[in-house]
């Protein structure tokens, strides 16, 4: 390997083989619109709790995939299912039912 001089620190990397996939799929089962994400952060924008809460849909979402559980439910906590982001989505995703469904995963599964 090729030394550059700079590396990323033990506490940013993320190692996707090491965390349990079966979350996240078993997610998607119930919920498919989360695999329909492109992360565009439209959500994110529009978000009223995510003005004073650090609520982000679109990065649960991605620290999710990235078996970061706590850290995504964090996110959401502060979310009050307005229904703001579902109106903007421009794919159409359910979002109250996505966090809905991931609150329902991730908080029984542990």
């Amino acid at each position: 390997m090729v030394n550059f001089g700079f590396g990323l620190l033990a506490s940013s990397r993320i190692n996707l083989d090491l965390f349990d996939k079966e979350k996240f799929d078993s997610l998607a089962t119930e919920e498919p619109d989360v695999r329909k994400c492109i992360a565009c952060g439209s959500c994110t924008a529009v978000c009223t709790a995510g003005k004073f809460t650090p609520t982000s849909l679109r990065a649960a979402i991605e620290e999710l995939q990235n078996g970061r559980d706590e850290v995504a439910m964090n996110m959401l906590k502060g979310c009050q299912l307005c229904g703001k982001c579902t109106m903007v989505c421009p794919r159409g995703i359910n979002t109250r039912h996505l966090i809905l469904s991931i609150a329902k995963i991730y908080s029984n599964k542990k």
